[in-house]
């Protein structure tokens, strides 16, 4: 099937329908999953590893999270059972945006160094990426569909259509822990230096001219 053949097919599916039917249509090693561990994190992982408890997760340690975050992530990981695999940048580079402090002066190289340059090694190895990317959560989303082509791979958003609502029922109806951050105000959580409290993704990289990572555009 191609894209619009797929987005058709999975439209009218419910999120935990599209990730069961994504596992029929594409071999499951054949699948990268990657999670930020987020406040969101949590509905993805639930519903993918209940479909396959064997998917590894694969966490972009950018030596720049929040202890919060990495507490979190042994709590899902213990709770649900993950198989949780750290990817992280070459050293020498991560070590450079740290004296450089390159977060400052230019953030997409430091996202790029830290974030992407390190899954850019691993994603030949997949024909599809699950990603929680939800059109409520910024301007750049709501175009999104279901499936996305993008350069060599294809993302796949089963969640694309949740609303704030509906992600705060999934976690109540699965008892799903929160992020501690998020009862900070905390609303989207990345890396220390380019996260603030806020609504929705406001919080950051307040005052740049950026609003994504570089791993979705």
């Amino acid at each position: 099937m191609n894209i619009d053949e797929l987005n058709i097919k999975y439209a009218t599916l419910t999120p935990e329908e599209r990730v069961a039917e994504l596992y029929k249509d594409f071999p499951p090693e054949k699948v990268l999953f990657t999670s930020s561990f987020g406040t969101t994190a949590a509905i993805l992982l639930h519903m993918v590893t209940k479909v396959n408890p064997k998917q590894v997760i694969l966490f972009l340690d950018t030596t720049y999270h929040f202890p919060e975050t990495q507490v979190y992530k042994n709590l899902l990981k213990e709770q649900l059972n993950l198989n949780v695999e750290d990817v992280l940048p070459e050293a020498w580079k991560n070590d450079f945006t740290r004296t450089d402090e390159t977060w400052k002066k230019d953030p997409d190289l430091c996202c790029s160094i830290n974030k992407v340059e390190p899954l850019d090694r691993i994603k030949p190895n997949y024909d599809i990426w699950i990603s929680g990317l939800m059109s409520s959560q910024n301007t750049t989303r709501k175009s999104l569909n279901v499936f996305e082509k993008k350069n060599d791979i294809i993302k796949f958003y089963p969640i694309i259509d949740f609303k704030p609502e509906d992600a705060a029922a999934y976690f109540e109806k699965n008892s799903l822990p929160k992020h501690p951050m998020e009862a900070q105000g905390y609303s989207s959580i990345g890396c220390t230096h380019c996260t603030a409290k806020g609504k929705g993704r406001e919080g950051r990289w307040i005052n740049k001219d950026k609003s994504e990572c570089g791993l979705h555009i």
